[in-house]
């Protein structure tokens, strides 16, 4: 029985979530959270104090302690918006991971809506055809567009709780000058997505985090009997009330406010008139909170890592599919050819596995680089590879974490005339494991490429017989496959370099 265990270092809070796989599910086990504001001093003058990251560094010990108790087998820690803006933010990573061993990894926006997506799909129904999905945290809010289980478009904006009471907010109460330049500022970051939003009529709209809970339970406690029984669902004209409502009042008065309590007094009207300037510019009906959140979909993501016969994997797979698909038709690849490079790679992967031994996971990087061997054609034919492995490396595809865009990068990256070697640079990139792999899965997709390069379907088939010293490609051919074969004949060097074994091609 494996268990799994998110550490969620937010600008506002640090969270842990403990869950063990019980029969291909997550059963939660153990979980905390802490208020270090780690995000203030990153939002108002530009780094992390000393102070805060003490604080968490602390909390994130104690999380430690928590895990080696539960045995856990498999930790995932990230950081969010703090990290992403504060300049002394490696710094900190490093004391954490001389306090603890951990390796922090700071996710983008983008991939932090995505986990979020991941997290709540795989624990509920969205419902519908369409949803949105509103995450806002202490330093920034993701707004997440899903159809039908599909990310159809997400943005994240500088809209944390955190980050703009720091800024727009220094009395208690606020005075109205602020509340109305602090509204001004999140209608102006608003003005990106208003209008789509607004035009996709949408019905269903879950909120996750704390800011949301907060605002969920003051306003069902202020509410009659008969709302609070509509599935706390909170109203749009409930929520702008509400906002307003805090703003009169001092932290100390708001955190007597069912839901909030003291340390989310200090924060909570600038959430709430995010979410009140949402809701109305985005014509949107109000929402119902979730407590799932990113902690959830890192676990997800684990289990989905683990186990391939689960929820999760499948739709980590289908947003994997729907990221490299997207970019494909951003860089102009002809979909077509693509897909048939992916299909020889991936037979390729699968009947060669006693010669190659690489991970199961390599079959998705191989497809991956298959299908985007050509993007770096957008910027130039000359020097694509280079290209290539570029757009890979530094763009943002759902599903894949940057560590593994780097090996796909690099797979993509020697499909001309160079073959990878330890001082180039793609390489000295990977992780040591993936620097000794990468070859091979470059080795199976130049003979991928060599199949698909002559005229469209003359290859309509492979089987591969594999022996002591040498590989027997027999290639089934309806046309004549003398480019393929020749193609083919010209990695044997290659391919005997990698694998330590001859080649040898057969057409019938």
């Amino acid at each position: 029985m494996r268990i799994f265990a998110a550490v969620d270092i937010g600008s506002n809070s640090v969270r842990i979530k403990i869950a063990r796989v019980i029969r291909h599910r997550l059963e939660t086990i153990h979980e905390d959270r802490v208020v270090t504001r780690l995000g203030e001093s990153a939002f108002r003058f530009g780094t992390l104090s000393p102070e805060a990251m003490e604080d968490t560094v602390k909390v994130l010990r104690r999380f430690y302690r928590q895990v080696q108790d539960f045995g856990v087998d498999q930790v995932r820690v990230v950081a969010t918006s703090a990290l992403r803006d504060a300049p002394n933010s490696a710094a900190f990573i490093a004391w954490v991971h001389s306090a603890t061993g951990w390796k922090v990894e700071t996710i983008s926006g983008l991939e932090e809506g995505r986990l979020i997506h991941l997290g709540v799909l795989a624990n509920t129904a969205l419902g519908g055809s369409r949803a949105l999905l509103i995450d806002l945290g202490g330093g920034s809010c993701e707004l997440t567009l899903s159809d039908q289980g599909h990310i159809r478009e997400m943005v994240s904006l500088p809209l944390g709780a955190v980050r703009l009471t720091g800024e727009f907010l220094p009395h208690d109460p606020p005075r109205s000058v602020e509340i109305q330049r602090l509204r001004r500022s999140i209608g102006e970051e608003l003005e990106r997505v208003h209008k789509r939003l607004a035009r996709a009529k949408l019905r269903n709209v879950v909120a996750t985090s704390g800011t949301a809970a907060a605002l969920s339970d003051a306003a069902q406690a202020a509410a009659p009997r008969d709302f609070r029984a509509r599935a706390g669902h909170i109203s749009r004209a409930a929520i702008l009330s509400l906002a307003h409502r805090l703003a009169r009042l001092d932290a100390k008065g708001r955190g007597k406010v069912p839901g909030i309590g003291p340390r989310r007094a200090e924060i909570i009207v600038a959430g709430a008139f995010v979410f009140a300037e949402l809701m109305e510019r985005c014509n949107l009906p109000g929402f119902r909170y979730s407590p799932l959140g990113l902690r959830d979909g890192l676990l997800a993501q684990m289990l989905a890592d683990h186990d391939r016969a689960t929820i999760p994997r499948k739709q980590v797979e289908a947003e994997r599919r729907d990221a490299l698909i997207a970019m494909c038709k951003q860089y102009g690849v002809d979909l077509k050819t693509a897909e048939e490079l992916r299909r020889w790679a991936d037979q390729l992967f699968h009947q060669l596995r006693r010669v190659h031994a690489l991970p199961p996971d390599y079959a998705g990087w191989l497809s991956a680089a298959a299908m985007l061997h050509e993007v770096g054609t957008f910027i130039n034919r000359s020097g694509r590879h280079r290209h290539t492995y570029y757009l890979i490396a530094n763009s943002e595809i759902f599903g894949f974490t940057p560590q593994q865009r780097l090996s796909i990068a690099a797979i993509a990256r020697y499909l001309g005339k160079t073959r990878p070697t330890p001082a180039d640079a793609p390489m000295k990139a990977l992780d040591k494991a993936d620097e000794e792999l990468v070859p091979q899965a470059v080795a199976l997709l130049r003979l991928a490429k060599a199949m698909s390069h002559g005229s469209s379907g003359s290859i309509v088939n492979l089987t591969a017989e594999v022996y002591r010293e040498r590989v027997m490609l027999k290639l089934d051919a309806r046309d004549n496959a003398d480019l393929e074969v020749w193609l083919l004949s010209k990695e044997k060097a290659y391919f005997r370099q990698v694998f330590g074994r001859e080649l040898d091609v057969e057409v019938f």
